[in-house]
């Protein structure tokens, strides 16, 4: 193994993927939204830096060629794993999350399978794309349950006629209600538009996958 600044900035990305569920362990939400979005973002951002670094100073090696699709991978099915649940197995999330999960694990046993044959299954620009997707949904739905805290905080133990005349603008909004029901309901809609954009864009790149792999599983 080659220890250059490409391969600990991918390993630093492998081990941050964990780190994203233990933030709700350590600290209470909306912090605990907060600093698994910060963790993510950060992470996320190595994704194109370590590949930049290791074409711009000819760094490439084995050992990063094959940990990176495993960090990108484990970033993605945890946090996915950690937004169903707080999601209350929404099924918006749920149906998309399962497929992106069910292709991520499928394409890493079939690239297992093929063994020194799986430079077959390149990662391709439509990949990259959907890479890009999965982590930008994942990050806007983080701030999603951020927002959503707040607005449950602000309306606890407020009546429903009360919250309908801020709504409809006769009670002033002192709490910033308004500001917390909207930052929720946009980012909620945001995220959950790029995750099916992402999910699409996974069962897509799955399908070619298994294409160009279908010479190599057939008997002979």
């Amino acid at each position: 193994m080659t220890w250059n600044i490409p391969n600990i900035l991918t390993l630093l990305r492998l081990l941050a993927a964990p780190g994203v569920a233990v933030m709700f362990l350590y600290f209470a939400r909306p912090w605990a939204d907060w600093f698994a979005l910060i963790l993510f973002v950060v992470a996320a951002s190595t994704d194109w830096l370590d590949g930049y670094l290791a074409r711009a100073w000819n760094q490439q090696t084995k050992f990063g060629a094959m940990l990176d699709p495993i960090a990108d991978k484990a970033m993605v099915i945890i946090a996915l794993l950690v937004i169903t649940g707080f999601s209350g197995m929404n099924p918006w999330i749920l149906l998309p999350a399962t497929l992106i999960m069910f292709r991520e694990t499928f394409v890493s046993g079939l690239r297992e399978f093929l063994g020194d044959t799986a430079g077959t299954l390149k990662v391709t620009k439509l990949a990259k794309w959907k890479t890009a997707a999965q982590m930008t949904a994942i990050a806007v739905l983080f701030s999603t349950g951020a927002f959503e805290t707040y607005f449950n905080m602000a309306i606890e133990g407020m009546d429903q006629a009360t919250f309908d005349g801020i709504r409809a603008g006769t009670i002033e909004d002192e709490g910033g209600v308004m500001w917390k029901l909207n930052g929720m309901q946009t980012s909620w809609w945001i995220g959950i538009v790029l995750l099916w954009v992402a999910m699409v864009l996974t069962v897509v790149t799955g399908a070619d996958y298994l294409r160009k792999a279908t010479p190599y599983l057939k008997d002979e």
